[in-house]
């Protein structure tokens, strides 16, 4: 079961949405997702199609109460097929003023005492964290393995990112918990060049832990949440829906329990023998193109020797796998954008509403 915090001391950075979304892209594809909300606007809760002042017990009781932590599974709420919420309200603001008597290791293991109970239950819980480094983002960080940093591609919004880092680092050390962090390019207008230089600013910055996902900014996504549902349930091949899929992808393709293995260990069957395989996608515009699909567990560029080569204003980049005959699936990232080859014909439908590109090794 991996837990996965969302968190940023940001207000309108795209957490909320992030979490809703995430959860029912990774729900759809088959997954068991359960989230958490800690957030006592209770955004999440209302996002998922639940009403925070209609239900009889919140995180609150879960938090906050004697022997609490045991009725966790009492207040899960199903929102739909494989997702689950757990829901907040206002009163969980009080929680650190209701606690403020105890010790402080027991105040922030309350939440991770209490994912134990539903251990096993889901394949993924997601926290999305209150728009401050509180009592309950000190819970959120405890309990979880990994750790989401969605960040407004704005320059005042990586200033602040790098203090999160930096506490988040501090906290990780004081408590003895080790923390893998990823930041997501979020709210992106790739429209403009001011957008695509920060973009490339957040990419030189933090390296391997930005996602190669971005999240555009779509105004659909804005209309998701007043529909109390994740944007991929209705609107499929919107580029939010199809954005947090992506997104979705890469969170299981990363997923520490698996093993790291090579495209050969990972293909080949007896007597295949690996052929050199050559792609090339060409386009003026472009900064980054990279190459995802099932023979690298769509991790960008995983195990691909990658070149790029400038002729004018035209920018080719050739891309070499080594892959065993077979059939397999594949999309280009340009530039954060999950594309399918545009000069291939040959693709397949996605259970998400998007298209794989086609590639027959013979």
């Amino acid at each position: 079961m991996r837990v996965i915090a969302i968190v940023n001391q940001k207000g309108g950075c795209g957490k909320t949405t992030t979490t809703i979304n995430l959860a029912g892209c990774l729900a759809i594809q088959g997954s068991r997702v359960l989230v958490l909300d800690l957030d006592p606007q209770a955004h999440a809760t209302l996002g998922l199609g639940v009403d925070p002042e209609s239900v009889e017990e919140s995180l609150y009781e879960v938090l906050a109460e004697p022997g609490g932590t045991d009725s966790l599974p009492r207040v899960i709420v199903e929102a739909q097929p494989g997702l689950e919420v757990a829901p907040s309200g206002i009163v969980l603001s009080a929680l650190e003023q209701k606690l403020a008597l105890e010790r402080v290791e027991s105040r922030t293991e309350r939440l991770a005492n209490a994912l134990e109970t539903v251990h096993g239950r889901y394949d993924y819980v997601l926290i999305d964290c209150p728009p401050n480094v509180g009592l309950l983002t000190f819970n959120a960080l405890r309990a979880a393995s990994e750790v989401i940093v969605p960040l407004e591609t704005s320059p005042f919004a990586i200033h602040g990112v790098t203090k999160l880092l930096e506490t988040i680092a501090l906290l990780s050390e004081r408590i003895g918990h080790d923390l893998t962090v990823r930041v997501l390019p979020t709210l992106f207008d790739g429209r403009t060049r001011y957008a695509q230089k920060i973009l490339s600013e957040i990419r030189e910055m933090f390296k391997d832990m930005c996602f190669d996902s971005v999240i555009r900014v779509n105004v659909k996504l804005r209309e998701a949440i007043a529909r109390g549902m994740p944007l991929v349930y209705f609107a499929r091949r919107t580029n939010g829906a199809v954005d947090y899929a992506a997104l979705a992808l890469e969170v299981a393709s990363l997923d520490p329990a698996l093993a790291e293995t090579s495209l050969a260990e990972s293909f080949e069957e007896p007597g295949d023998v690996p052929r050199e395989v050559v792609i090339r996608f060409r386009d003026p515009d472009a900064s980054d193109v990279r190459i995802a699909g099932d023979f690298n567990g769509w991790v960008p560029d995983r195990g691909v020797r990658s070149l790029m080569e400038s002729e004018g204003s035209t920018r080719t980049w050739t891309k070499v796998l080594n892959l065993a005959p077979g059939t397999y699936q594949y999309r280009y990232v340009i530039d954060g954008e999950w594309r399918e080859d545009p000069e291939n014909p040959e693709v397949a439908e996605t259970s998400l509403g998007g298209k794989n590109s086609i590639l027959v090794v013979r």
